[in-house]
C-alpha cells in the first residue's frame, strides 16, 4: 500500500528517547514512593505562583496572551533589560529548538560536551545539523575544548549547561567570559541556565552582545517544571528573529500567570535556595559516611561515584526496587556515578536508610559484581 513519504532527514534518524520518564517507570509496574531522579523541585511550587495558577483555571476558554506581555515587563524590571531582550517559550526544551532552528543549518555544526544536557542534540539532529561532543575534563565541562573543537569545526552554535547537567559542576563568570572571546566572531554561545539560582553567582554578560543568549526556567527553583515555562535574554534581534518562527500560542496562560507571580515570591525562593544548599551537604555526608564520595555542586543534585558504570546501573535498579528513583549519567566519565535530586528532609532520610540497609546486608559491597 502506498503511503506518504517521510522527509529523508526524518527517516535517517533512530528512534531515541532523550529521557525515560517516572511516568513510564509506572506503567511497566514499578513502585516508586520517592522521586530523586528527574531534577524537578521536591519542595513543591511557589505559594504564590500555585494561588495564581488556581485563578488562572476559569479563563482556560480563552486563549493566553501570545507575547507573554506582563511576564516580559516583571522580568525586564528584574534583570534591567528591555521587553524586546525577553521572549518566553514553553520551557528551556523549547527554546533550545528555536535556537538549533535559526542557527544550525543541515550539515552545520554545534558543540556541546559529551554526556551534557541531551536535549540540545536531540534538536541539533532532528534539525538535520551535526554534533561535535567533546570530554568531559576532572568531571566538569571542558571549556578549552569547547573553544578548540568550535574554531576547529566552524561550529554555529556552542551549548554550554552552567551549571551543568548531569555533572553538576559550575564554571566562574570570569571562566564563562573568556570563553565568549575565545570563539569565533559568528559562533553563538548558548547559555543554558537551568540551574543558576543554586550557583555562587552569575557572569556578567551584556544581553545585547549578539555573541550569547541565556536561557532560564521556573521548573527548578519555583517548582514548575509541570506547567512548561521559560526564557530566554538576548539581543532584541536575535529575538525579534525568534518570532518569525516560534509558537505563538505555545505559552498557556496557567503557565503565564503562576510565573508572573512566583518572582514576588521571595521569601519561598530563598526557602528553597537554603534547603537544597542543606541537602547538598548532607548528601556529601552520606557519601562519605558510605565510601562513595559525591562530586561538587551548584545545583539541586548531587552526584555519588559509586564506582562504575555496571555499579552505578546495579544501585539503579536496587533503589528501584525499593521506591526509590534516581538516575545515572549516560556517558563516561560520569556514567560510573548515580545522580540524586535534593529531597525533602524525609526523603533524604528514606534514601540514606536504603542505602544503608545496602550496607548492613553486603548489597552495597556487590554492586555489579556477576
Amino acid at each position: 500500500m502506498r503511503r506518504p513519504r517521510f522527509t529523508p532527514l526524518v527517516e535517517a534518524i533512530p528512534a531515541t528517547v532523550p529521557f525515560v520518564a517516572p511516568d513510564a517507570l509506572l506503567r511497566r509496574g514499578h513502585r516508586i514512593e520517592v522521586r530523586l531522579g528527574a531534577n524537578e523541585s521536591a519542595f513543591g511550587v511557589a505559594p504564590r505562583a500555585a494561588e495564581a495558577m488556581a485563578r488562572a483555571v476559569p479563563h482556560q476558554n480563552w486563549y493566553a496572551d501570545p507575547e507573554s506581555f506582563e511576564l516580559r515587563a516583571k522580568l525586564a524590571g528584574l534583570l534591567g533589560v528591555t521587553e524586546q531582550h525577553l521572549l518566553v517559550g514553553s520551557g528551556i526544551d523549547d527554546l533550545l529548538g528555536l535556537v538549533v532552528r535559526c542557527f544550525v543549518a543541515p550539515g552545520e555544526v554545534a558543540v556541546m560536551a559529551r554526556g551534557s544536557y541531551p536535549t540540545f542534540a536531540y534538536h541539533v539532529v532532528g534539525h538535520g545539523g551535526l554534533v561535535e561532543a567533546v570530554p568531559y575534563r576532572d568531571d566538569a565541562v571542558d571549556l578549552e575544548a569547547l573553544a578548540e573543537a568550535a574554531t576547529r569545526r566552524r561550529a554555529r552554535v556552542v551549548y554550554l549547561a552552567n551549571p551543568d547537567n548531569p555533572s553538576g559542576s559550575w564554571h566562574t563568570p570570569q571562566s564563562v567570559e573568556a570563553l565568549v572571546e575565545r570563539l569565533p566572531a559568528d559562533c553563538l554561545l548558548l547559555l543554558d541556565e537551568a540551574y543558576l539560582e543554586f550557583a555562587p553567582r552569575a557572569p556578567e554578560l551584556s544581553a545585547d552582545d549578539p555573541r550569547v543568549l541565556r536561557v532560564r526556567t521556573f521548573s527548578k527553583l519555583y517548582g514548575m517544571a509541570g506547567a512548561r515555562i521559560g526564557y530566554a535574554v538576548g539581543p532584541p534581534e536575535i529575538v525579534a528573529t525568534f518570532h518569525k518562527v516560534r509558537l505563538h500560542f505555545g505559552v498557556n496562560g496557567v503557565a503565564q500567570a503562576g510565573a508572573l507571580a512566583a518572582l514576588d515570591d521571595v521569601a519561598f525562593a530563598t526557602s528553597v535556595i537554603a534547603e537544597v544548599a542543606r541537602g547538598r551537604q548532607a548528601y556529601a555526608a552520606l557519601g562519605r559516611e558510605l565510601g562513595l564520595p559525591t562530586l561538587p555542586s551548584a545545583t539541586n543534585f548531587v552526584l555519588f561515584d559509586v564506582g562504575g558504570a555496571a555499579r552505578a546501573r546495579a544501585l539503579l535498579d536496587a533503589l528501584l526496587a525499593e521506591g526509590i528513583f534516581i538516575r545515572m549519567p549516560g556517558a563516561p566519565p560520569l556514567d560510573r556515578a548515580v545522580r540524586v535530586t535534593v529531597g525533602t528532609a524525609d526523603e533524604r532520610a528514606r534514601f540514606a536508610s536504603a542505602l544503608r540497609g545496602m550496607r548492613a546486608d553486603g548489597r552495597l559491597a556487590a554492586l555489579g559484581a556477576g
